[in-house]
């Protein structure tokens, strides 16, 4: 009896060669963990290599010589009536200084003298970019004005940009009617009206040669 009890109450000892394989495979399990470990670490610093080596989109230049913008003569043409030139001037002026040397096609300046005025009129808006319409109390009262702007619009009928409506002078409600679907400038204050011209030209460029750009490729 007492033998037995001495037997039930000893542990039995723990094989030394099963203690070795417990202990190995505890250090294979600690390694194979510590191995996902660093290959997820080094899995995710390579990634984060890699993001960091992504080159920036590259920016669309409207200067350079393979650009859509020499595809015409003007970046601009200023449809406006002759009483209204020495505004136009000063418009032109602060255009043509921007960095980007903005290219304005200004009728008195440089139409053909001697030339139809309905073919210069016409060769203006085609050879241009964008049109910027200067309505003012005059400019509703010339029917040549009224032509180029029904020229420009013909050639560009729908809103992407390219006539550029300026109010200056006018109540809203003699906008013109043809041009009614299209949001203008207003010329209240004239730094920030120039400069809005100044964006809206350069907007339509840049986008030009973007979409020129991924045609090609």
């Amino acid at each position: 009896m007492a033998g037995w009890v001495r037997r039930l109450l000893q542990k039995p000892k723990q094989n030394s060669s099963s203690a070795g394989s417990s202990l190995n495979t505890k250090q294979s399990r600690s390694s194979s963990s510590s191995s996902s470990v660093t290959t997820a670490s080094s899995s995710t610093s390579s990634s984060a290599a890699s993001l960091g080596q992504l080159s920036p989109a590259s920016q669309v230049s409207i200067s350079s010589s393979g650009s859509a913008r020499w595809a015409k003569s003007y970046d601009v043409c200023i449809c406006h009536s002759n009483g209204d030139f020495e505004f136009v001037e000063e418009m032109v002026s602060y255009l043509e200084s921007q960095t980007e040397g903005i290219r304005c096609f200004l009728q008195l300046r440089d139409a053909m003298p001697g030339s139809a005025i309905t073919t210069e009129l016409c060769d203006a808006v085609q050879s241009s970019h964008c049109w910027v319409l200067l309505i003012t109390p005059s400019f509703l009262e010339d029917p040549w004005c009224r032509y180029q702007m029904h020229q420009a619009l013909a050639e560009a009928p729908m809103a992407n940009g390219r006539t550029i409506p300026v109010l200056k002078g006018i109540d809203r409600r003699d906008y013109p009617r043809e041009l009614k679907c299209l949001y203008y400038i207003d010329m209240t204050r004239k730094e920030n009206g120039f400069r809005q011209i100044k964006d809206t030209i350069l907007r339509y460029l840049q986008e030009l040669c973007r979409s020129t750009m991924s045609r090609i490729e």
